[in-house]
């Protein structure tokens, strides 16, 4: 069943990547795809003293949810498919700084956003975690990613929906952290 759910997915996936004017940053190897937006939240401030307000420049995080739900799709453990969508989001984390940097708008541009419901990791990754102030959008975002909670987490104990939280990481932080990656350091890191 899973299999034809998928093979449906990928059928609609490029209109849905039309629809929501995303961008691949690395068609061939990444799983991000992103677009700029303005943030509509409350006024946050991370960690390192960034301060994101309403209608500030975001880059919004999309996962690649069909490519990564394919991948995962023989991969029997829970454990081992979250630690397998962790790698590849991390090998995929200095595209997204060079993305940014390289961006006509980088001066701009505050930082990295996401929304998701498994955010198991993402503080190692340098993101921070925020729930959304708005109970109609978390509702909202929590019946639209549920489908993708229940594909990518093989057979859940209990058909609870996650709560869907905020990922914010700062322009700074994504660049101190990840611009100057090589391949050798993630190959190290991997281990």
């Amino acid at each position: 069943m899973r299999s034809y759910i998928l093979s449906f997915w990928n059928v609609l996936d490029p209109l849905y990547y039309l629809l929501t004017r995303l961008e691949y940053i690395d068609r061939h190897s990444g799983i991000f795809r992103v677009r700029l937006t303005k943030y509509k939240g409350r006024t946050v401030i991370l960690s390192d003293g960034t301060l994101i307000k309403k209608n500030d420049k975001l880059v919004k995080i999309h996962l690649h949810n069909s490519r990564i739900l394919s991948e995962l799709q023989y991969v029997p453990c829970s454990v081992r498919r979250g630690r397998t969508i962790f790698k590849r989001i991390f090998k995929s984390m200095p595209t997204l700084a060079e993305y940014i940097h390289n961006h006509k708008n980088s001066n701009e541009i505050k930082g990295a956003i996401g929304i998701t419901m498994l955010h198991k990791g993402a503080e190692k990754l340098g993101f921070e975690i925020i729930q959304p102030c708005n109970m109609f959008y978390r509702l909202f975002k929590s019946m639209s990613q549920f489908p993708i909670f229940l594909l990518s987490s093989g057979r859940p104990k209990t058909l609870k929906i996650p709560d869907t939280y905020y990922l914010f990481i700062s322009k700074e932080k994504l660049l101190q952290t990840y611009q100057k990656l090589t391949e050798e350091d993630i190959k190290y890191r991997d281990q």
